[in-house]
């Protein structure tokens, strides 16, 4: 019995080290198969937790080898390591009590089990609690170990490499709370065709630029998240040489219209989300906020934020969603798996504390959607978005009075520079996206939306009077998933960006409506270079720009190179 004991314990193969097989490590360097959920068993013992070695699957505790369903008591093996399991209860299996799919342990499996009972009758040793371990046991374990020599020391070398890799990643990671991610965006864009709005040639030369941004994502209980994003750019929004808001580009600097920012670093992004019961999340917006942060915008293939998918401000969502900008609270509250509800009201000024501004008294934007999912493949959007000197950021001039008339030379130059115009919207909206094959999925929305001019302003051309504007815009999108190589895909957009088509009598005679109608086409291919690089090059078609047959079309190219770590 002693010299038993004495032996067991000289061998460091079997009990220098408690033994904790990652998932990763045993499903690719164990063994080449796997089951369904793609999750190996861990084998665990007492003396170290999987809380030590990073384990992000709870695994549920066995009694009994026979409890492993796809073990196939076949030898005398399988009977000796089942009495000992049994008896000292050392293998922790699938919730499921399955063991590996739908098949017979391998050796090396088999191993990691009984490496598993060494170690816990090691502890009883060690502990000394020799009464539980009988005579009969140890030479079990003996011949066991005899047996499966070399399978043990192959797995204890994975197991020292693992601890070893995990050793590394304890004392070089950036943050036990924080994970740092990061997209860079590079990006020639070129003017092949088309006049500025105001009826003057449109330069057509050659930009290059670049979006950068990194985002700071901290969890402090695993359910909340608490996201810091610093952006650097130094791409201008396209309407300074257009001037128009049609075609702007949705990864360059659309707010800081004609300035660009050099590419000086600075905090974009602050949100804090957390859960208020199972189905129901908070968003608390600090800065930067936008309506995706919180509502689905039912274009999954297209809305990439400028980083994936389409290229423009207009393919990327329904503009109605723009207004919705700044610093507030969102909501959604999921109701079942086919009915969401959003609801989020963002302010642009909410640190300013002078008339006019703050949270409450200053531009905002306030948004509610229903979200359904009918069938799989099919999600539908009703959305109302009301808002308070907030433009749409895509379409005409006209259909973005406030800005057009305190920046755009298009309509400065006619009737003033600087002017504040106070307006009220409320937008109606309708999305739908339907992925009818895992190659090819259909969407596109529905956009009105009601400007109210609340004050008269007088101009060089006459007094702008109170009124209301209609504006419409509506879209229709095509995606190709997986185009040409798995993660890549094609898409194509075509609408029209929000045109002004009614307006009251004193706006009518001042500002007019949009006239005539242009189209917006656009087409890209996002071809995945790997796993980190993508290269999206892409072309917008404006026919007459800013909704004005007396200018010529403008045609836009652009190659999107994105990098993400």
């Amino acid at each position: 019995m002693h010299k038993q004991l004495h032996y067991l314990l000289a061998i460091p193969a079997a009990f220098s080290s408690i033994i904790s097989i990652s998932s990763n490590t045993l499903a690719s360097e164990i063994s080449t198969t796997s089951d369904e959920k793609n999750q190996p068993l861990v084998i665990v013992s007492p003396a170290k937790t999987l809380e030590n070695l990073h384990q992000e699957r709870t695994m549920a505790q066995v009694t009994s080898v026979s409890q492993l369903s796809d073990v196939q008591p076949t030898d005398w093996a399988f009977q000796a390591l089942q009495s000992l399991v049994e008896r000292y209860g050392c293998i922790a299996g699938y919730p499921n009590s399955t063991y590996r799919g739908n098949r017979a342990l391998t050796r090396y499996e088999f191993a990691a089990g009984l490496n598993a009972c060494l170690d816990r009758v090691n502890e009883l040793l060690l502990t000394a609690v020799v009464d539980l371990v009988t005579k009969e046991d140890l030479a079990k374990l003996q011949k066991l170990q005899e047996e499966f020599t070399a399978e043990l020391a192959t797995l204890r070398g994975r197991v020292d490499a693992l601890e070893a890799r995990t050793s590394e990643l304890e004392a070089n990671q950036f943050s036990t709370t924080t994970k740092l991610s990061g997209t860079a965006i590079f990006a020639p864009i070129s003017f092949f065709a088309g006049d500025r709005a105001d009826g003057s040639n449109l330069d057509r030369g050659t930009s290059f630029g670049d979006r950068i941004r990194l985002d700071f994502n901290t969890s402090f209980t695993g359910k909340d998240l608490l996201r810091t994003r610093l952006q650097a750019t130094n791409l201008d929004a396209l309407s300074a040489s257009t001037l128009t808001p049609e075609g702007d580009l949705r990864f360059v600097d659309n707010e800081n219209f004609g300035s660009g920012n050099n590419n000086e670093v600075a905090i974009d992004a602050l949100l804090y989300s957390f859960p208020l019961g199972e189905k129901t999340t908070v968003i608390l917006e600090a800065n930067a906020g936008a309506a995706d942060d919180f509502t689905n915008t039912v274009n999954p293939f297209f809305d990439g934020d400028g980083d994936f998918g389409a290229l423009s401000n207009f393919g990327t969502r329904n503009p109605i969603y723009y207004p919705v900008a700044g610093a507030g609270i969102g909501l959604r509250h999921q109701f079942n798996d086919a009915l969401e509800l959003s609801l989020g009201y963002l302010a642009s000024s909410p640190n300013d504390p002078t008339s006019g501004n703050g949270l409450f008294n200053g531009a905002y934007g306030a948004i509610g959607q229903l979200t359904v999912q009918p069938t799989k493949g099919l999600t539908l959007g009703f959305t109302y978005v009301n808002s308070y000197n907030a433009d749409l950021t895509a379409g005409s001039n006209r259909a973005n009075l406030r800005t057009a008339l305190a920046s755009n030379t298009a309509l400065t130059d006619v009737l003033g520079e600087g002017l504040n115009l106070p307006i009220s919207s409320n937008s109606y909206g309708f999305q739908a996206s339907f992925q009818l094959s895992p190659k090819f999925a259909i969407g596109g929305w529905v956009g009105y939306t009601n400007t109210r001019t609340l004050a008269a302003v007088d101009t060089n051309n006459g007094t702008i009077p109170r009124g209301e504007l209609d504006i419409w815009n509506y879209a229709v999108t095509l995606a190709f998933p997986d185009l040409g190589k798995e993660g890549s895909v094609g898409g194509i957009i075509v609408g029209m960006e929000p045109k002004v088509t009614g307006a009251s009598s004193g706006l009518r005679n001042t500002i007019g409506r949009d006239s005539d109608t242009s189209l917006h086409i656009e087409g890209f291919y996002q071809y995945k270079l790997s796993d980190n690089i993508s290269i999206t090059p892409g072309v917008i078609w404006l026919t007459a720009p800013d909704h004005n047959n007396d200018n010529d079309d403008i045609v836009i190219g652009t190659i999107r190179t994105t990098f993400t770590f």
